[in-house]
């Protein structure tokens, strides 16, 4: 099993009586997670259940918790001693949050739970048990763990995080980055060696989030309009999200844009980023921009579509995402900035940046009084221009 760094905050939180919840999108390794978790847990008092399977489901609706309890006793759970519990996918069962609440106050059980909506994790089961979880969330591979799950040494990688360009550092893992710039950061996609078959996971990725989780998460059938929207969304990556554009090339109206397109965030699939309001004037442009959470899945969407910019610059906001708040900065002039993050640090995202690039960038944040700021780039300039993060570095 290949190590993820979420992996040693999960084994730590395990130990504690407060639930532990894992979200994030469906195949991004949740269930694997849980599974490490099991396998390092200290004692064999423990069961493993897949709310996806039918007879689980069944037994999680029943009312009579205590013959839950009794049903899970005859499945091997010790209730007279501490035991720990692992549900799977727990939105697909109404009841839970009510049963977990049960059992969690009244014997001493430890649950380890995953879920694919942020919106029903956070909200609907958050609600019913105040005080007694810690979420934590998953995202696809970071380059870092991408280059442990293809058996390529990191050696000092923290070393030249956030760090400029060091050329031998970019000649040893360029190769590496464009593949994960391509194909994203799904576990499985990253191990599979040949491109076509991770070209063919990637469309059932994309296939069964639709027809699974999407079907299941709403009330409504949204399949052939969703997957048109995420088609026009994938070429319009990076790009301010206009509900009335999209509107008039999909022929769905705009309310249920707005609500696909939060269904889509709460499941992780895309996320926005707002902008930048530290000094609130008419300047500032309100609208969201979108991007895709994993490059491998925009790549299948928006095929011949995209630019490489594009693609580049979705790779630095997903990398990014995971590590703290995004926003962009943009004037009714269009002078911008990519992307503020943590609400500090001025980025500037350029396939080949150039010291006009830097100078630009320096002008900019210090218009709005950012006194941090760094370039990013893909690739180094003839010039010899260095001044820069390189993308894997991130």
């Amino acid at each position: 099993m290949k190590y993820r760094h979420i992996y040693e905050d999960l084994l730590a939180h395990s130990q504690k009586k407060q639930i532990t919840v894992i979200t994030g999108m469906r195949r991004v390794g949740k269930s694997t997670a849980v599974k490490y978790i099991l396998q390092n847990i200290g004692h064999n008092n423990y069961i493993y259940l897949d709310c996806e399977r039918v007879e689980v489901r069944l037994l999680f609706n029943g009312q009579n918790y205590e013959g839950i309890k009794a049903e899970l006793e005859i499945m091997g759970v010790d209730f007279s001693s501490p035991a720990l519990i692992a549900l799977d996918e727990i939105q697909l069962v109404e009841n839970l949050p009510s049963v977990i609440k049960y059992l969690y106050d009244t014997y001493n059980i430890k649950f380890i739970v995953t879920g694919s909506s942020s919106y029903y994790m956070k909200n609907h089961f958050s609600e019913s048990l105040a005080g007694r979880k810690r979420i934590f969330e998953m995202y696809p591979l970071s380059f870092q763990e991408y280059l442990v799950f293809k058996d390529i040494p990191v050696g000092n990688y923290e070393k030249h995080k956030w760090q400029p360009l060091n050329i031998s550092w970019y000649n040893r893992y360029n190769e590496l980055y464009a593949e994960y710039i391509k194909f994203g950061g799904f576990p499985e996609v990253v191990l599979e060696t040949d491109k076509d078959d991770k070209t063919e996971l990637l469309k059932d990725i994309v296939n069964s989030y639709i027809e699974l989780d999407v079907k299941l998460l709403s009330d409504y059938s949204v399949s052939e309009d969703l997957y048109k929207l995420v088609k026009i969304l994938a070429a319009r990556a990076g790009n301010k999200v206009d509900y009335t554009k999209i509107a008039s090339v999909t022929g769905i109206n705009r309310q249920k844009i707005a609500t696909y397109i939060q269904l889509l965030e709460y499941t992780y699939f895309v996320y926005q980023v707002s902008p930048f309001t530290k000094n609130i004037d008419k300047e500032i442009s309100q609208q969201t921009k979108l991007y895709f959470a994993d490059t491998g899945i925009l790549n299948i969407l928006g095929t011949d579509q995209l630019s490489s910019g594009q693609l580049f610059e979705n790779t630095i906001a997903a990398q990014l995402k995971t590590q703290g708040s995004l926003q962009y900065y943009q004037k009714k002039t269009g002078q911008e900035i990519d992307f503020i993050f943590d609400g500090k640090i001025a980025l500037e995202v350029k396939e080949t940046p150039i010291q006009k690039d830097k100078q630009t960038l320096e002008q900019r944040a210090d218009a709005i009084e950012l006194k941090q700021n760094l370039l990013i780039g893909r690739y180094p300039s003839e010039s010899g221009f260095s001044d820069f993060v390189w993308g894997g570095n991130l």
